[in-house]
């Protein structure tokens, strides 16, 4: 058993190796420009940079969480998190296109690795209100990364435009430090009989059995849509009210990180006194108001709402999708059924342009947000149904 002070390192370690999961694309953010004027590539080709590391997620996840199932989560974190430094560092010294994309799927190999890795690495080391605070507060410390790592991208973007890759560099004494500090968690991982089949028809039986499990992706593909219709088209809707400065823009994304992480952070705290169902509710809610708020905001302050209460229901489904995952998944077969929430998240990301980009030369960018309003309450609905049913 560990020491309280190593085990207060190992979370320290798994909560900053956190932060960079979400900063994998976003850091790049403020150079894409720069990226296609040094490349003399097109803003589609440009564009790629930003995108490819989540397609490699979405497919190699799947692969992360049966290796993590075989071989326990520990050594596929550590080498997930060195392949992030591989692959993201090596931008530093890449100038041409072709290496750079290459680069890109080796940075998402190792996202998919670290990302499946923490969460199976919170279910082998915590239970209880321990487990519920430590999936908190790595919700909490993804959103302090997707504030805090692109402003750091953008001060370094100044100097070069290769400069920024650099700090994808942090995940190589990380993943040195966990070579250290994160257990081998020896948790045995009991059978659950005819749920043993690792293949489709076996993925087909958990969910005939456990149909929530299906909800729970559902739920954590429709949030990182709603979030990306935030991070895509918040901007469109700043800049109809007169605010166009990339700084200025960047204070409301920022508004949006700061309060899903102060939720995610008191998630075990709220989730002792209610319950996941009940957060999940009270999210729904604060979305409803948030979208139908984007819809009417006339001005620099009435747009501030919107983002912040985003994110406070943004903190508490977060961690509530990866508790219900640790609750209904098969226990042998936990690092499997939480690499596909991996895989829905990042594909709610990449559809969310896709899903709302048509309404926008029909209705304005305002009927987005209207149109995730709509979808919010039909969740809501939806969960208030099902509830009334159990």
């Amino acid at each position: 058993m560990e020491k309280p002070s190593e085990a207060r390192v190992t979370l320290w370690v798994i909560l900053a190796s956190a932060t960079l999961t979400v900063m994998a694309g976003a850091i790049l953010g403020p150079i894409v420009p720069a990226i296609q004027s040094s490349l003399g590539v097109s803003e589609s080709l440009a564009g790629l940079i930003i995108t490819t590391h989540g397609a490699l997620i979405v497919l190699v996840s799947p692969v992360a969480g049966a290796l993590i199932d075989r071989s326990g989560p520990r050594r596929p974190f550590v080498g997930g998190l060195l392949l992030y430094a591989a692959g993201g560092g090596s931008g530093l010294f890449v100038d041409s296109f072709g290496p750079l994309l290459v680069s890109r799927a080796v940075l998402g190999v190792g996202v998919a690795f670290v990302y499946t890795g923490i969460t199976v690495l919170i279910y082998d080391l915590y239970e209880g209100q321990q487990m519920n605070r430590a999936l908190g507060l790595r919700s909490s410390a993804n959103s302090v990364g997707g504030v805090a790592w692109p402003l750091v991208g953008g001060a370094l973007g100044t100097l070069s435009w290769q400069a920024p890759f650099g700090v994808y560099l942090i995940a190589l004494p990380l993943g040195l430090l966990a070579i250290v500090t994160v257990p081998e968690t020896g948790r045995e991982r009991a059978s659950d009989g005819a749920e043993t089949d690792a293949g489709v028809a076996g993925v087909v039986a958990v969910l005939r059995r456990r149909p929530a499990l299906l909800s729970v992706y559902v739920l954590y593909f429709g949030a990182n849509a709603f979030l990306y219709s935030i991070v895509i088209f918040y901007p469109q809707l700043l800049a109809g009210l007169g605010i166009t400065s990339s700084l200025s823009i960047s204070f409301y994304l920022a508004a949006n990180g700061v309060a899903g992480g102060i939720s995610a952070a008191v998630y075990d705290r709220l989730v002792e006194r209610t319950s996941r169902h009940a957060l999940v509710a009270t999210a729904l809610t604060l979305w409803i108001g948030a979208f139908a708020g984007a819809t009417v905001a006339e001005s620099a302050l009435t747009a501030v709402p919107s983002v912040v209460t985003f994110g406070l229901g943004l903190g508490l489904v977060f961690p509530s999708a990866f508790a219900w995952i640790e609750a209904l998944a098969p226990t042998d077969r936990q690092g499997q059924f939480s690499s596909y929430l991996a895989s829905s998240g990042y594909t709610g990301q990449f559809l969310s342009p896709v899903l709302f980009g048509p309404l926008v030369p029909l209705f304005g960018v305002r009927g987005v947000f209207g149109a995730a309003a709509v979808a919010a309450i039909l969740a809501a609905l939806t969960l208030g149904v099902a509830l009334r049913k159990r």
